[in-house]
Order: C-alpha cells, then sequence, then structure tokens
C-alpha cells in the first residue's frame, strides 16, 4: 500500500484565509482543491508538503457568474461545468475538455483551478517509489531534481514531462485570463502566461499565489475541443486540439485561436496568421494542419508510438476545424468519433 509522508492539515475558510497560510506555512505548504492530482503525487512520495492547506470550504471560489463576461471560481468542479447548459452554449471547447476528463466520480472532486494547475507527466515519473528508485530517480524527481538525468531525453539537460491538462488548451483557444491572490494583492494574466517550457518549473504562478477565477471574454465565436487517448474514458490526453475561430457573412475566418495540448511541457499556442482573412477550403485547413503540426514534437514519454502520435497532430487539427465550419461531424470518420466519444452529441 502506498501511503503518503507525514504532513499538517489545513482547512481554509476562503480565500484569502488560503493566501494567508500558504504564505506563513513556508516553502513546503501546498493547496488542495480536489486532490485527484496532488494526493495520487503525495502517495508516490512525489509532493512531500509539510504542510498541506484545504480549499474546500472556501465558498468564494466556488460560482459561476455571467456578467459581460464568463467568470469562473477556481474550485468549482469539473462536474458543475459539465452540467452548465448556458457555459455549454456560448464556450463549447470547455465543455467538451470538462465532459473528457478521467470519469464521471472524479469529476465530482476535480476542480477547475487544479486542471489548470495539472502536475506535468511522464511515463518515468508518474510511477511509485519503488519503481523510479529501481532505475535511479530523474531529474523530475524531489530525490535528485536537476543534478540527475532525463530518462526520455538523456543528453538533455532539462526536464520533458507533459502538459496533459484538458482545460488549458480549451481556455487559451477561448482567450482566457486567470487571477492570483497573494498577500500583495491580484494580479491578472493571459492563461497562456501561466505556463512554462519547462516539466519541472512548468507554472509562472509563485508560491506565495492561489489561483482564485478564472475569466472569458464573450466573443461570438465557435469552438471545439478534439483529444486523443488509448481509451474512452479516464486516461489523460496523448493529444489535445482546442480550436475556436469568428467567421464573418462570406464564410471567411475574421479570427482564430488554435491550441495544442499534451505536446510539450506547456500548451502550444499555434500560428493561425495563414487562416485570417480566408475561407475554411479543404486546401487551406490542409496546409495549415500540416504547418500548425511543426512544434508538435512527441516524445517517448507517454502512450502510443511517436510518429503516428505526430500524425494524429495533423489529422486532428484539420478535423477540428473542418468541424467547425459546419461540416457534419458523422462525414468525419473514426477520428471525430475517437475525439468526441465522450461527451455525446457534437452541439
Amino acid at each position: 500500500m502506498m501511503r503518503a509522508s507525514h504532513f499538517r492539515y489545513y482547512v481554509a475558510r476562503d480565500a484569502s484565509d488560503a493566501v494567508a497560510a500558504l504564505a506563513g506555512g513556508g516553502p513546503r505548504a501546498m493547496l488542495l482543491a480536489g486532490g485527484t492530482d496532488i494526493v495520487p503525487n503525495m502517495k508516490r512520495r512525489q509532493q512531500t508538503p509539510e504542510l498541506l492547506i484545504s480549499l474546500r470550504r472556501a465558498a468564494d471560489l466556488r460560482a459561476i457568474a455571467f456578467n459581460g463576461e464568463t467568470t469562473i471560481g477556481a474550485c468549482t468542479t469539473l462536474s458543475d461545468l459539465v452540467r452548465n447548459e448556458r457555459l455549454r452554449a456560448q464556450h463549447h471547447a470547455l465543455y467538451r475538455a470538462t465532459a473528457q476528463v478521467a470519469t464521471p466520480l472524479i469529476r465530482n472532486s476535480a476542480t477547475l483551478g487544479g486542471n489548470l494547475c495539472l502536475d506535468t507527466r511522464c511515463n518515468y515519473y508518474n510511477q511509485n517509489y519503488e519503481w523510479r528508485q529501481a532505475i535511479d530517480f530523474c531529474m523530475k524527481a524531489p530525490e535528485k531534481q536537476r543534478e540527475a538525468i532525463c530518462w526520455v531525453a538523456p543528453s538533455s539537460p532539462r526536464c520533458w514531462a507533459v502538459s496533459s491538462s484538458d482545460s488549458a488548451p480549451a481556455l487559451i483557444a477561448l482567450g482566457a485570463r486567470v487571477t492570483l491572490l497573494s498577500l500583495q494583492g491580484e494580479r491578472t494574466i493571459a492563461l497562456e502566461d501561466l505556463y512554462r517550457d519547462d516539466g519541472i518549473d512548468y507554472l509562472a504562478r509563485r508560491p506565495d499565489e492561489v489561483l482564485t477565477s478564472i475569466r472569458i471574454p464573450s466573443r461570438n465565436v465557435r469552438s471545439t475541443y478534439w483529444k486523443l487517448r488509448r481509451r474512452g474514458a479516464f486516461d489523460f490526453p496523448v493529444l489535445g486540439v482546442a480550436a475556436a475561430v469568428r467567421l464573418g457573412k462570406r464564410g471567411l475566418v475574421e479570427e482564430a485561436r488554435v491550441v495544442l495540448g499534451a505536446v510539450a511541457s506547456r500548451p502550444v499556442v499555434v500560428d493561425v496568421s495563414s487562416l485570417l482573412g480566408m475561407p475554411l477550403t479543404d486546401e487551406i485547413i490542409a496546409a495549415f494542419a500540416e504547418k500548425a503540426s511543426a512544434p508538435a514534437k512527441p516524445l517517448d514519454n507517454t502512450d502510443f508510438h511517436m510518429t503516428w502520435r505526430k500524425e494524429m497532430a495533423r489529422a486532428f487539427l484539420a478535423g477540428s476545424l473542418k468541424e467547425l465550419r459546419g461540416d457534419d461531424p458523422a462525414t468525419l470518420g473514426p477520428l471525430a468519433a475517437k475525439a468526441t466519444r465522450a461527451t455525446g452529441s457534437l452541439w
């Protein structure tokens, strides 16, 4: 049986109380929201906090408001997001992403803020303590850190663990911003700026900050999220494609954002300049998908063969744009079924 190391436990009354506890808890204080990521990590001794600060009673972090923009509290559960019909209609990519996270039971506990701050993953890291000890700990392990080797790319000086959040690519495509609270006050940043391309130091959130809310602007866009994984439920993504487009009266692309997930240590925002002002024809989509898949450089740190995952990046980029131009998903073949089977009907 895997057991966490000893730790102190504190239940914060609200966001301000959590900030104060985090500031006074020292360098090994950590936050607990739904616990679906940090608790398994603690049992595998990948994270060993001395103080665990629970947010479960912080009611001010659990709300969804529509007031010119959509504001979502960081401790709102994924199940609450999936059940919200207005959010599904206005921000379909977020609905599609959250509906495909893990299983219904896990979504009942998992929170949006927790999914955004999800620890990066790797085949050589997400194992129990004894397994990792047997091959010698990698540089991401707390036992070794930077002095050790990266088993994915042994000659590399950095960690290549993968960002596996489903909600992050979807929210970045929707232009979301996040608010972070500390004793120094609040700061709001674009969600893409929350991430660093580093498997160990993957968040730009300071140790004394609490992510309190996510804000999505009201934009007249169509959006979607396609996810590749081995099973139709439970599994983390080995590829995620989030896309949002606004089409003009003649079907020309007036605005677009496309984001790749699970292909690097952070979500990858794709250059969409070749789409702007153009119609979404098969030829333009194919050319865009070929170019946009270039940042997807899969390594041997997750499921499936690397070459096939690269091919799927092109296919999913093309399929998501064809869906957004209005194609019947049934005509998109088995790729659409694989990408959307957990969410039922596409619209």
